[in-house]
């Protein structure tokens, strides 16, 4: 058996069959124990594979003066946005990225640095970029949707349970570029650490050991790999690239959520003598969504937080995000 478990998710998106039961109840005790799996039998509309990353991170070819729009205001003083936009590679970064939000209009009560319009391309600069990207946000907002209504299911909750929470949700779309590792430690004098291992080549740790902090993140990874899973035993086990698939890993909002029903799985990345291209989606509610504990047998209480206080505290502990601390 793999650690890793496979899910063909196909009959989550159709009306109830014992092939959507099914697959309700693999999800569900997936999210328990590993807290990760591989999706395949994704919709047609999503684009996946080596020509869609290549779309998508045609962003990071622009021109600098191009790209420096684009960055966030930590790395460039003169930009206006905090959450979204372009993080550079720089001191203690030891990647780049682009977050990409939802960009859906919100009341003046309602402005929030969670909730600000993310800095994009012309489209005279990048033709045809904008579009191939809202397409690829749109549809994993819709496989994220669909996982939440089974999860609901799974859980004996009414499939509409989380719905209300993620009407005008603020999922962000992050394009990630792993420089070549170790070359970049010896070309910046970084620190080398390598893991402890039984032999071979020395591996490194680039994307440290975390949980993420949403419901749910969908993970598009290119052929490199480099993702590892933390399982039962403390056991790092490499989460496979698969063409045509999607990885994914639980946060902690739905642990604390489901009483610990649902595991949010420490994961790590290791360097790689290439680069590495990774697309996480993080499937997630609206700032302003109330999250109260659920109606389970084995549910505890706590107290009901908006789902935007408890993102804020767990987004600025990542060195990328350090220098928004004083902004909300």
């Amino acid at each position: 058996m793999e650690p890793i478990p496979h899910l063909d998710v196909e009959a989550l998106f159709g009306p109830e069959t014992a092939a959507r039961r099914q697959a309700d109840a693999v999800l569900l005790a997936a999210a328990h124990d590993p807290g990760f799996l591989v999706l395949t039998g994704l919709p047609e509309a999503l684009p996946l594979g080596p020509a869609a990353r290549d779309e998508l991170f045609r962003v990071f070819a622009l021109p600098p003066q191009e790209l420096r729009r684009l960055w966030r205001q930590a790395s460039a003083p003169e930009n206006p946005n905090v959450y979204r936009g372009f993080f550079p590679l720089e001191a203690g970064v030891i990647k780049e990225g682009f977050d990409i939000g939802p960009d859906r209009p919100v009341q003046a009560a309602e402005r929030d640095a969670l909730t600000e319009a993310t800095p994009l391309p012309a489209e005279a600069v990048l033709p045809g970029w904008r579009a191939h990207m809202r397409r690829t946000f749109a549809a994993l907002e819709a496989v994220g949707a669909a996982l939440m209504r089974s999860l609901a299911r799974g859980l004996g909750l009414a499939e509409s349970h989380f719905d209300a929470a993620f009407e005008g949700g603020n999922s962000t779309l992050r394009l990630i570029l792993y420089p070549p590792w170790p070359a970049l430690a010896e070309e910046y004098d970084l620190p080398l650490r390598p893991l402890p291992t039984t032999g071979g080549p020395p591996q490194y740790a680039i994307g440290g050991e975390h949980v993420d902090s949403g419901f749910v993140t969908l993970l598009q990874q290119d052929h490199v790999g480099g993702l590892q899973a933390k399982l039962a035993g403390d056991c790092w086990t490499d989460v496979p690239p698969k063409e045509g698939s999607l990885a994914v890993n639980f946060g902690k909002l739905l642990e604390r959520w489901t009483a610990g029903r649902i595991r949010a799985t420490e994961h790590r990345v290791l360097g790689n003598a290439v680069a590495r291209r990774s697309i996480p989606f993080f499937y997630e509610p609206r700032v302003d969504a109330r999250i109260a504990p659920l109606p389970l047998e084995s549910g505890q209480a706590f107290e009901p937080f908006a789902y935007g206080d408890h993102l804020w505290q767990a987004m600025t502990r990542f060195a990328e995000f350090a220098q928004a601390r004083r902004w909300r």
